[in-house]
């Protein structure tokens, strides 16, 4: 999907970022720590990224900052709570994308993710790898397409509800044509302990994820969903080359912070600030590249302008893949 210029200004008008007048207020924040609350288990890349960015800004602002872990119901729990928490900027959530589809998979949610937060700072975004048991005779996304077939309905495909990797997997074989289970687990973690294990043939995961496992040859990645073939992976084809560009995102996953709508202008723009310095030191751009995190620095406007945008980008991709509400 393309738009125009008039189309993104039109989608950023209605991503609110909270204004308010006083440069004193943010030369008092924050008063007391903060509480970073991430949607996704401990040791996941979001999770790390959120642990080394919050170490940053800690030494900046002078305050701890709390990691609170609350993964569940594909980011609603943690989201709720950000949701609904006062707007003094003490609260902060890590998301990404999934605030655009939120709604999506549970209508009933009573708000709208994307109007309900202000725009705080982008970090990092990343692509997927799709990786496959060693022990199917595939070796790339055309073997797998001829596999799955010639024997419709014997591969499983795993993921974690409400995740990227399901509208990757599910979109994938709407566009391909393929006839392959679809398996639902609570998280990724529990995906790739039974991938190992051959009880479900594929999944699609950040690279962070799964890159022991390809290291030690647990797991077998065929395809990138980048543009480019990722620096670790030189020789594994993106998905654009393997003949299927619709599921070649750039990025397919990105986090963020926001904090509740209505946080005070002065407030957002300096936990802008020390995060986008943060994102430019060079301990932190070391754990980027070993991870593969391309780091996204904007404005707290840029990142409206960037939210409005993806928040029209995804939810077709959603309807396409004929992903049903939870």
């Amino acid at each position: 999907m393309i738009f125009n210029r008039r189309d993104v200004l039109r989608l950023a008008a209605a991503v609110p970022v909270a204004t308010l007048a006083g440069k004193g207020m943010a030369q008092t924040f924050p008063s007391r720590p903060i509480k970073l609350l991430v949607p996704y288990v401990p040791g996941s890349p979001v999770d790390v990224l959120a642990r080394v960015v919050s170490k940053q800004m800690a030494e900046r602002l002078g305050q701890a900052i709390s990691i609170e872990n609350r993964p569940g119901a594909g980011a609603l729990i943690a989201t709720k709570m950000v949701a609904t928490a006062p707007a003094d900027g003490l609260t902060l959530l890590m998301s990404g994308q999934t605030l655009t589809y939120l709604s999506d998979f549970y209508p009933d949610l009573g708000f709208d993710p994307v109007k309900a937060f202000t725009p705080v700072a982008t970090l990092a975004g990343w692509s997927h790898v799709l990786v496959v048991n060693p022990s199917l005779p595939v070796k790339s996304v055309a073997d797998l397409v001829a596999l799955a077939k010639a024997k419709p309905g014997t591969l499983n495909f795993g993921f974690g509800i409400g995740t990227s990797p399901q509208i990757l997997g599910e979109y994938f074989k709407i566009v391909a044509g393929l006839e392959i289970v679809s398996v639902p687990y609570k998280g990724g973690e529990e995906v790739r302990i039974d991938l190992i294990g051959g009880r479900i043939q594929m999944n699609f995961a950040p690279y962070g994820n799964v890159r022991a496992m390809i290291q030690e040859g647990q797991l077998r990645p065929i395809a990138v969903t980048s543009a480019k073939r990722m620096a670790a992976l030189p020789d594994v084809q993106t998905m654009t080359e393997a003949g299927y560009p619709q599921v070649g995102f750039d990025p397919d996953i990105w986090q963020a912070i926001v904090a509740p709508l209505g946080t005070p202008e002065p407030i957002v723009r300096k936990l802008n600030e020390v995060i986008n310095d943060s994102l430019k030191l060079p301990e932190v751009r070391e754990t980027f590249d070993k991870l593969l995190f391309d780091p996204m620095i904007d404005t707290p406007e840029g990142f409206a302008t960037f939210l409005a945008v993806q928040a029209q980008k995804w939810p077709p991709v959603i309807k396409a893949a004929n992903i049903k509400p939870q």
